[in-house]
């Protein structure tokens, strides 16, 4: 029987997904790998004179803090997505105010998507992110309330989900990695993973 290669290459090691995020859960069951979930809250402040995907960068890396008693042959995955548009990143709403504002300013432009995942061990932190352009049709005022009203996307960076309601009918353009913009970049965990333990 042929086997998945990154999963034979990690029969010694326990990931630990350290994100309550679904979405992240979903894409790692689907590269097929064995994980536990722990998650340790943090304050998610970073320095202002960060931009883009540096923000993501040191978010990913300020997750990974608070685990102080790694294993040796455990590695943690810690994430964070950014939405960067004209020089500002969109942090998750805090309501339905926030979030139709948010979804105003995407309306009709590119926009930038950052995910950085950093990967702990007690050896060694290895940080990467992948970089998405989304092209965000014109919406109207009754398509950003239904959305937010129907969809409640406070738990997302930009206060949208590209696999949603508001991607299908919003989304123009799309370059660079698809499932980064949904809040993992697939492809850079499984080659830094198989990179890893080789």
């Amino acid at each position: 029987m042929i086997k998945n290669p990154l999963v034979e290459k990690l029969e010694n090691k326990t990931i630990i997904l350290a994100s309550g995020s679904p979405r992240r859960k979903n894409f790692l069951e689907e590269l097929g790998i064995p994980f536990r979930i722990s998650i340790k809250s943090v304050e998610e402040v970073y320095p202002e004179h960060l931009e883009g995907a540096a923000i993501a960068d040191y978010l990913a890396q300020l997750k990974a803090t608070p685990f102080t008693n790694l294993a040796q042959n455990e590695i943690l995955l810690t994430s964070d997505t950014v939405v960067w548009c004209n020089g500002r990143s969109l942090a998750k709403a805090g309501n339905k105010k926030e979030a139709i504002a948010m979804l105003e300013k995407l309306s009709g432009q590119w926009h930038s998507v950052f995910t950085s995942v950093c990967f702990t061990t007690i050896q060694k932190q290895i940080t990467v992110h992948a970089h998405t352009e989304v092209k965000l049709k014109k919406l109207t005022p009754e398509e950003i309330s239904f959305y937010v009203e129907q969809y409640t996307p406070f738990d997302k960076a930009g206060a949208y989900g590209i696999q949603e309601w508001i991607g299908a009918i919003g989304i123009e353009e799309i370059k660079g990695s698809y499932n980064n913009v949904v809040g993992l970049p697939t492809h850079l965990v499984y080659k830094t993973l198989m990179d890893m333990v080789e």
